[in-house]
Formats: structure tokens, C-alpha cells, sequence
């Protein structure tokens, strides 16, 4: 049976197919004459008798593919049938694609996709007295991420197939370490759909091309960071000499936020280093009365849109990230623009000295500001008084005032997470009645998805930054607490999750009656995220070129964590053992059988093409002649 739509522009021609073998005995496009009327999945019409379905096929219906035959199954017997879904260019093309697949071993076939599978997910296996954590850091957290987020695009929330600009440079971060090809592939791809004047195409659909350009503020940023990660993981700095085209459109009209359209190629094009130091040269010029970035129309948060839709409203999230991508940047820019890197580490001094003027609220950093200067996310805010991004960023980008920053993630503790509930909220109170208007944001219910409730994306933020601090029991916690497999371990607790235990959610709701229940699942960010921070954050493992680094913050109670690891040629059986409960340190390190100094934290080890084993214990160091 094949099915095709060609009212659809962006794929006329393409030929969809379903394929029993010719066994078909009956078939329908009509989903009434398979479920029945009034009927359900659950009970379909044509699974109740042998009736043949209504051979019904065309346009107009409400469509289904429905292929119907009989098997006859011996008693103690067996059969194998095989059911191909798919779609090709044409017709011609279907035909030889399903003739391929009934003549093949399908057999083989699996067995090569497994193979396939296992050697990406297995570049990094673990085995930690968390099993929930073992379970998603071991493969769930990787293929979700690359599955859903980088080839499909879509799930069952959202079904556009588009990129998302900072969306999929983030997602390709968690990636960078099991196949960096694929982080360097899309680096490029991000860095052609962005404007000769620095801004992007916030999302654009592969297919046309077309995409949307807005003043959403972070946008800016992310190239430069996701490059800067990817060199200093990868070493890859020839990156940076890649010639990437520009985009060419109108720019947008005073006063509108978006416009959709079809860019076309501009004339010019130039290195990846070029299009990053484009878009900070932007994000440098955008600056409010205080010394902190605009906010422009949603910063991370796209629902916040209307914060600074006037020109003045400021983000102070934005300041840590960009302080993080100045810090991770402008050393490469040392010797290709000495005179850019001294500017943006100029800039960087006054960010940094108002984040800790304007920023700081007394317990906790604030989210910003609006137009008309009015502080969001402040104790004196009605709603949003704290927000969770604000602070976790205070500690990953290694700028705040250290005491500061720990305190901001101790009203993290105390605020936002919700150990009862199993929530590690966003931010709180929820938008609903502030009479200043923060955006699309306060169109959601109180407490639902970014209004309040817990988005996850934010909430790995929060576990990664526990670690920084060397918090180990509360990184821990709050992972275990965002793990989707804690949330389903009993049929109480599944009936109120409602959504997949081995996927990440990217919202749970916070406001009764609807506490603990999953929201949009699969396509989300926090699945990348979450893999990091499990990976590097906790477990504490992060290559940077030829070395491997080794820098744990488990909970204390952990006696013991392993972890094989695998990098090219390279592999590591790595043993834990922490007869002392810490969190951090290193007591003593054998590798293949030898002592070798513990030294301070992180350990180097090099991806030389070898087989090693280690063993490591933590604990306070001690010199080896006293050991």
C-alpha cells in the first residue's frame, strides 16, 4: 500500500509504504473500516472476525494503512512474518526497496544495527550503586539524544523535523566524545544558516531551507561556545580555518519580533571563526543601561518574550554565558584576531562587575530586568522571585563571587527543589497575575512546562553545578530525582507519571492535581544534558584532546563506582574505590599495576592506543614515600 501528499511542497514526490509480503488478503485506507464505527485501538473492528476489510484507498478518507491476512499456526509451531514501513523518492524507488528487503537476511541486518548501536552507546559503560543512573547513562541518555534529537527531530509533541539553532549545538556537545564527526558535521551546518550580520535563523527546516529570524538573544552565543567545546574536547582547532557561507534576508521591521521566510546564500562566506566572532561581536553591541546583555525577545527562555521586546530589558543569565564563551574562546582568537580577543576580554571585566552590582539580590543572582528596569526574578518579585539558571550558570561559568555562588545554589536547594514531589522546579512562584507581562510564558497554566514547573533542561544545569562546587551528595540526589526510571517504580507512582520511565521528560508538572505528571517527552535537550551531567559532572570524566581527565564529585556514600571506556583505539577498565565516604579527591592511582602520582585534581591520562586498567581510591592525598 502506498500513500503519498503532494499538497505537501516540501516533499512532493516522496512515496510512503507499508508491505506485508503479498500476503494481504484485504486491505483499507479508511480508518473507520478497521477500528469500526465508534470503535477504538483497544478493540478494532477488523480483529474481531475474519470479515475482509473494505478495500476503500484514495484521498478524502480519514486515512489509516491498513494490510489484512490470514495465518494458519500450527499447534506447537511457529511463523515469521515480515512487515516493512518506509518511503522513497518515487514509486520505481519503493519497488526496489521492498523487493531488497524481502530477498534480504533480516537477520544480518538487525544484527548490524545492534552492532552499530552498541558501539556508540558502549564508548562510555559505568556501573555505579545507582542502578537507575546505570541504566540511562549506559544507553538510554545517548540514543535518545541522537535518535530523537539530531536525526529525527521530531517525537510525538513535536513533528517538524526542524533544527533549532542553539537547540541541536547543544544536543551535539553530549556527543562530541563517542563520534566527534558528527559534533564537527553539524558545527558547520549550524554556522551556514547565520545572517552576514551575525543573528541567525533560530530554527530552520532542512528541507526548504526556510527558517525564522527573531531578536532572541542567545542565539549569538552558542556557536562560539559549542566550537570552543568541540576543540578543546576534540582538538580539532583546524575547525576553525572551515569556509562557511552566510545568509542574506531582510532584516526585521522596528518593532517585530519574528519573520519567516527563505534567506538565499549571500555572496560572502568566511572561516567558522569568523561566523563566532560575529555573533559575540553582536551580542557585545546589545548591552543595557546596567552592563548586562539584552534580553531581546527570550534569552534561553523563548517564552520570556516580551521582558525586553522594548530594547531594554536585560538578562543576567546571558551574562554568565557569555563570560563562559569569552573565557573558552578568545584564546583561540589570540592568534587569529588578537586585537577581538582583547575587546571581548575587556567586555568580559564589565559583565563580570555588573552581574555582582545589578545581579546580585542578597540570597540569590537575579533573572534580569525589564524594560522598564523592573527586576525579575528577585525577592521582591511577586512571581519568578528565584530562577534556577540564573544561579547554575553563576557556578559553570567559573565567574561569580565564590561565596556568592554558593549560596545562590543553596537557595537552589532550599527553593526550587522539591524532594517530596520528586520536582526541581524551574523557577518559582509561577506567572499569572503579575500585571507586567513577561511573554507567551504566562499562557501556560501556573506550573506547567516553563511557567513554574520542572524543565528539566535547567534542572541537569542545577546537577552540573552542584558538582562544580564539589557538592557531591546533592548532585547525586538531584539526578537520581530527575532519573524518568525514579519516577515509575511502582504502580502508583507510574499512574501519576503517565509518560515513559527510559526517556527524559522535558517538563513535570508542579500544581495539583497534576503534580509528578510527565509532559513533553523525547524531544527535549535534557537528555544531552543529563548524559553530561552524569558523565562529566559526577562520574567526572571529559577528554580534552589526546588525554583523558579524571575528576569525580560522587555522594559520599558510594563505596565504589567502574567504568570501561573506550576512544579510538584507546581503552580504559577503570575502578573506583572510596573506603573513606568523600566526594572528591584522590588518595592513590595504579595504572597496569603500577603507583603513579595521585597529583591535584584532574587526573591526565593519555589515548594512546592502548589497553589499561586502573585502580583508583579516593580520599585526601598522601605522598607516595609516606604511602
Amino acid at each position: 500500500m502506498l500513500a503519498r501528499n503532494p499538497w505537501n511542497t516540501s516533499f512532493v514526490g516522496r512515496v510512503a509504504f507499508a508491505d506485508i509480503g503479498g500476503r494481504q488478503t484485504g486491505w483499507s485506507g479508511d480508518r473507520c473500516a478497521f477500528l469500526g464505527r465508534n470503535g477504538s485501538l483497544a478493540d478494532p473492528a477488523a480483529l474481531r472476525g475474519r470479515a475482509a476489510l473494505s478495500g476503500r484507498v484514495g484521498a478524502g478518507l480519514d486515512p489509516c494503512s491498513a494490510l489484512q491476512g490470514m495465518v494458519e499456526l500450527p499447534a506447537g509451531g511457529s511463523v515469521e512474518i515480515l512487515i516493512l514501513l518506509g518511503e522513497a523518492g518515487s514509486v520505481e524507488d519503493v519497488g526496489a526497496l521492498i523487493a531488497r528487503y524481502r530477498a534480504t537476511d533480516l537477520d544480518a541486518v538487525l544484527a548490524t544495527v545492534e552492532e552499530h548501536w552498541a558501539d556508540i552507546l558502549g564508548a562510555v559503560q559505568v556501573k555505579t550503586p545507582d542502578r537507575a543512573m546505570d541504566i540511562m547513562l549506559n544507553g538510554w541518555l545517548l540514543y535518545q539524544t541522537l535518535a530523537c534529537r539530531i536525526w529525527a527531530r521530531s517525537a510525538f509533541y513535536q513533528a517538524s523535523g526542524a533544527y533549532g539553532f542553539r537547540d541541536q549545538l547543544q544536543d551535539g556537545m553530549a556527543l562530541t566524545f563517542a563520534r566527534p564527526e558528527m559534533t564537527r558535521s553539524h558545527l558547520l551546518r549550524a554556522a551556514a544558516r547565520q545572517f552576514v550580520e551575525g543573528d541567525v535563523q533560530h530554527w530552520w527546516l532542512p528541507s526548504s531551507g526556510q527558517g525564522v529570524r527573531t531578536r532572541i538573544s542567545d542565539d549569538r552565543v552558542w556557536l562560539a561556545y559549542g566550537v570552543a567545546t568541540y576543540i578543546e574536547v576534540a582538538g580539532d582547532e583546524a575547525i576553525l580555518d572551515e569556509v562557511v557561507p552566510f545568509l542574506d534576508g531582510p532584516p526585521l521591521a522596528e518593532g517585530k519580533h519574528d519573520d519567516f521566510f527563505l534567506p538565499r546564500t549571500a555572496d560572502e562566506s568566511a572561516s567558522l571563526f569568523e561566523h563566532c566572532a560575529r555573533g559575540l561581536d553582536q551580542c557585545l553591541t546589545l548591552t543595557g543601561a546596567d552592563g548586562l546583555p539584552l534580553i531581546g525577545t527570550g534569552d534561553w527562555n523563548d517564552g520570556m518574550n516580551r521582558v525586553g521586546e522594548g530594547g531594554q530589558g536585560q538578562s543576567v543569565w546571558l551574562g554568565w554565558l557569555l563570560l563562559k564563551t569569552i573565557d573558552l574562546f578568545a584564546p583561540l582568537a589570540q592568534t587569529r584576531d588578537p586585537n577581538r580577543a582583547r575587546i571581548w576580554r575587556a567586555h568580559a571585566v564589565t559583565v563580570k562587575a555588573a552581574l555582582e552590582e545589578s545581579g546580585w539580590d542578597g540570597e540569590w543572582y537575579r533573572r534580569g530586568t525589564f524594560d522598564d528596569g523592573t527586576p525579575l526574578g528577585s525577592a521582591m518579585s511577586e512571581e519568578c522571585r528565584i530562577d534556577s539558571i540564573a544561579q547554575s550558570w553563576a557556578v559553570l561559568s567559573g565567574a561569580a563571587d565564590p561565596a556568592r555562588a554558593a549560596t545562590a545554589m543553596a537557595s537552589v536547594d532550599a527553593h526550587l527543589v522539591r524532594p517530596e514531589d520528586g520536582l526541581a522546579l524551574l523557577f518559582t512562584p509561577p506567572f499569572d497575575k503579575t500585571p507586567l507581562d513577561p511573554g507567551y510564558i504566562k499562557g501556560y497554566p501556573p506550573g506547567l512546562r516553563e511557567n513554574g514547573g520542572q524543565y528539566s533542561h535547567a534542572a541537569m544545569w542545577a546537577v552540573m553545578a552542584f558538582a562544580a562546587l564539589g557538592e557531591g551528595a546533592q548532585a547525586g540526589a538531584l539526578f537520581a530525582l530527575l532519573n524518568p526510571i525514579n519516577h515509575a517504580r511502582t504502580p502508583a507512582e507510574t499512574a501519576r507519571y503517565k509518560v515513559e520511565p527510559y526517556v527524559v521528560a522535558a517538563d513535570v508538572y508542579s500544581v495539583e492535581p497534576l503534580v509528578g505528571r510527565g509532559g513533553w517527552t523525547w524531544y527535549t535537550g535534557s537528555a544531552g544534558w543529563m548524559y553530561r551531567a552524569g558523565i562529566e559532572s559526577i562520574l567526572g570524566l571529559r577528554q580534552r584532546g589526546r588525554f583523558l581527565t579524571i575528576n569525580p564529585c560522587i555522594p559520599a556514600g558510594w563505596p565504589r563506582f567502574d567504568v570501561k571506556l573506550r576512544q579510538g583505539g584507546t581503552q580504559y577498565d577503570i575502578s573506583f574505590e572510596n573506603p573513606s565516604g568523600v566526594c572528591v579527591g584522590f588518595a592513590r592511582v595504579e595504572l597496569d599495576g603500577a603507583e603513579i602520582p595521585a597529583g591535584p585534581n584532574p587526573l591526565q591520562l593519555p589515548l594512546d592506543g592502548g589497553t589499561h586498567a586502573m585502580r583508583i581510591t579516593l580520599g585526601a592525598a598522601v605522598s607516595m614515600v609516606n604511602a
